[in-house]
């Protein structure tokens, strides 16, 4: 770790959060409404665009914790009661107001720059300062006091010190890359084609009230998301590993129409799309690190890690792990004595740990063929619903308590029912 420039003007500060995503944004309101003093430093200029835009309903539980669900309510965005599957001809789905474990059942499918924005904003209205274009550079955690340093947009730095720094940077990844905390992640590379369109969906087997996510006919590991907005909008995209993408045109916008072309449920619910907005690409999104924690820092969701964008888990993840930091940082600046370890790392990857499960299942085929059975219980159905909703933390749902061993069986009686 190379030593800070000792010649720039140095700031005091009680905790300071990288980044105004919805992780930091929850985690400055909930820790400002315990009597804290909060920076958060956000890189780029809101509103910006974000993919992860369909919320899963846990998520509201943290919105409503921070003071912002009013707002949220408000804002007109498209409603969401669960999640639909469509593999060829068949079609199952899940109603999220019918689940085994209590808490929100509604949920919402946004447009992150509008959404994001809107709970910084949120956070500001409750008195947590909030500093845009400016990145974190260099960071030391050797002393008491952390030291971050930052640089403006207009290319002047500075240095601040806080009695604890919160991670929530997301994809940027800030302290894992400064502190080389990244670590491989378990999960194969694989790469993410996606848009927004005018859908001119007319279909009336499609429900706007829910995400389609749809199997490939022949290629079970590709999938597709069809996200719609309340706008007439919708955000598409097909994930797929490397060699998926083999012979298929270069051309972003060719190559997603072309997968879209092969599924006989996206071909029929969108022929009267209007492709309007270039294509983009990410690819290697998964990510993973050493330690969620260290003496003075904590990581929030996708900058600890990220599983994959299947079930819609990363805010959810991020949110949580907002709350569970909030709690355990304002005991501890509190002067009580904490343990980060066992009161925030090991519950959170528990939870992180139930996703994982399902989404190893969903391109291994167990999952879907659960997903996809058509005589299922409908109690073991209200339990998968749960996880689907986002609550992978309740251990009193058999299917998150013992979540390998549960998904294996339930398989294996899926496929001998067929």
């Amino acid at each position: 770790m190379a030593p800070l420039d000792t010649q720039l003007d140095l700031q005091q500060r009680e905790v300071v959060i990288i980044g105004a995503g919805p992780s930091g944004a929850i985690a400055g309101a909930l820790l400002k409404r315990q009597g804290h003093d909060v920076l958060i430093l956000e890189r780029q200029r809101f509103p910006r665009f974000s993919i992860g835009e369909s919320l899963l309903s846990h998520c509201l539980d943290f919105v409503e914790e921070a003071g912002m669900l009013e707002a949220v309510q408000a804002a007109a965005f498209q409603t969401k009661h669960g999640a639909a599957f469509g593999w060829g001809e068949r079609y199952t789905e899940f109603d999220f107001r019918d689940k085994f474990t209590e808490g929100h059942g509604s949920t919402y499918q946004v447009q992150r720059a509008d959404f994001d924005k809107l709970l910084a904003d949120q956070a500001e209205l409750q008195g947590v300062e909030i500093r845009y274009e400016e990145e974190i550079i260099a960071a030391d955690f050797s002393s008491a006091r952390p030291r971050l340093h930052a640089r403006r947009n207009d290319g002047s730095e500075y240095h601040i010190e806080a009695a604890f720094v919160l991670d929530a940077s997301g994809y940027g990844r800030v302290l894992p890359r400064l502190l080389d905390l990244e670590a491989p992640s378990s999960f194969p590379v694989r790469r993410a084609v996606f848009t927004h369109i005018e859908d001119r969906i007319d279909d009336p087997q499609f429900d706007r009230n829910k995400i389609l996510i749809t199997t490939h006919p022949e290629l079970r590991d590709v999938w597709y998301w069809t996200i719609p907005f309340s706008n007439g909008r919708c955000s598409l995209g097909v994930v797929a590993s490397a060699e998926r993408y083999e012979g298929r045109p270069e051309d972003l916008d060719a190559c997603l129409k072309e997968f879209v072309q092969e599924a006989p449920n996206l071909r029929r619910i969108l022929k009267n799309a209007q492709w309007d907005t270039p294509a983009r690409l990410i690819g290697g999104y998964s990510a993973n690190v050493k330690s969620l924690h260290g003496p003075g820092f904590a990581l929030l969701g996708n900058a600890a890690e990220f599983l994959d964008p299947v079930f819609s888990s990363g805010v959810t993840i991020a949110m949580r792990s907002s709350s569970m930091a909030a709690a355990v940082l304002h005991r501890q600046l509190s002067g009580e004595q904490v343990d980060w370890e066992t009161e925030f790392a090991v519950p959170l990857k528990r939870g992180v740990d139930t996703f994982r499960t399902y989404v190893e299942g969903w391109y291994d085929c167990s999952f879907q063929d659960v997903i996809y059975y058509e005589h299922a219980q409908p109690e073991i159905r209200r339990m998968i619903s749960s996880i689907l909703a986002g609550y992978a933390w309740d251990e009193k749902n058999p299917y998150v308590a013992e979540s390998r061993r549960r998904l294996r069986v339930l398989a294996e009686l899926c496929r001998g029912d067929r």
